[in-house]
């Protein structure tokens, strides 16, 4: 993870620029905290910086017992929960981070609070940028909603409008597939989602956590339907914010 870290720096140091940024302000020496609370979401956020966003100087906190101790406690997002983000954004922020994004969509009330109390930086959610292109095709008809973590499925549908159908899926054994190194079943089984979903009648896909982007290409061939991921939009949505910002 350092490694990403000190990659994403020397990068920004050469004052390097993105070429196929259209319209959006060039900027640099922007500081980005991403805090994930799975380790499988780092790879995929810093991809995608690399691709849209490679300027950007970013540090990566991970607390892994975040998502544990949610799933096994059963206490939900209760009070220290939530203090437990607060200190994380603090420190965060204490380091010069111009904007935060964290990275796994089951703690959403917490991230809200967070950006209510930091509210001069952007501090975004993982999935709002990807609700928000759901939201602007929601006449397109239904759409199927995937996560390997069972906590998404309840916190992530009602950030949705009102006006956008949604279907949802959890693919069973796909996360633990994933901690143990086989990528190839944890593709498959959130493709599998995407054709029981298309066979449900949605005209999209979208898979709800970082650590998911991965499938995004068997969930097309499986589906044949568009999929949304919540990395790309989240950097999209992110540096144009700091650039109004800026």
């Amino acid at each position: 993870m350092k490694a990403l870290v000190d990659r994403a720096q020397r990068r920004d140091e050469r004052g390097l620029r993105h070429p196929s940024s259209k319209g959006i302000l060039e900027f640099s020496m922007i500081r980005i905290a991403l805090i994930h609370a799975l380790a499988h979401s780092v790879p995929p956020i810093n991809a995608a910086f690399e691709r849209d966003w490679p300027e950007a100087l970013r540090m990566n906190l991970l607390d892994d017992s975040l998502s544990a101790d949610l799933a096994r406690e059963g206490r939900g997002l209760d009070t220290g929960m939530h203090e437990r983000f607060q200190r994380l954004a603090q420190y965060a922020v204490d380091t010069g981070a111009q904007g935060i994004l964290f990275t796994c969509s089951a703690f959403g009330p917490c991230i809200e609070a967070v950006a209510q109390r930091y509210a001069g930086i952007p501090v975004l959610k993982p999935n709002e940028a990807m609700i928000a292109e759901a939201a602007a095709g929601a006449a397109t008809g239904k759409l199927g909603l995937i996560a390997t973590f069972r906590p998404t499925l309840e916190s992530m549908p009602p950030e949705f409008p009102a006006g956008v159908h949604l279907a949802l899926a959890l693919a069973e054994g796909a996360l633990d597939a994933l901690n143990a190194g086989d990528t190839h079943t944890h593709d498959e089984r959130i493709a599998a989602q995407a054709r029981t979903l298309r066979d449900q009648g949605c005209t999209r896909i979208a898979l709800a956590q970082f650590s998911m982007a991965r499938a995004r290409a068997a969930c097309e061939a499986a589906s044949g339907l568009p999929v949304l991921t919540t990395v790309d939009s989240a950097v999209r949505a992110l540096r144009t914010r700091l650039a109004t910002h800026a």
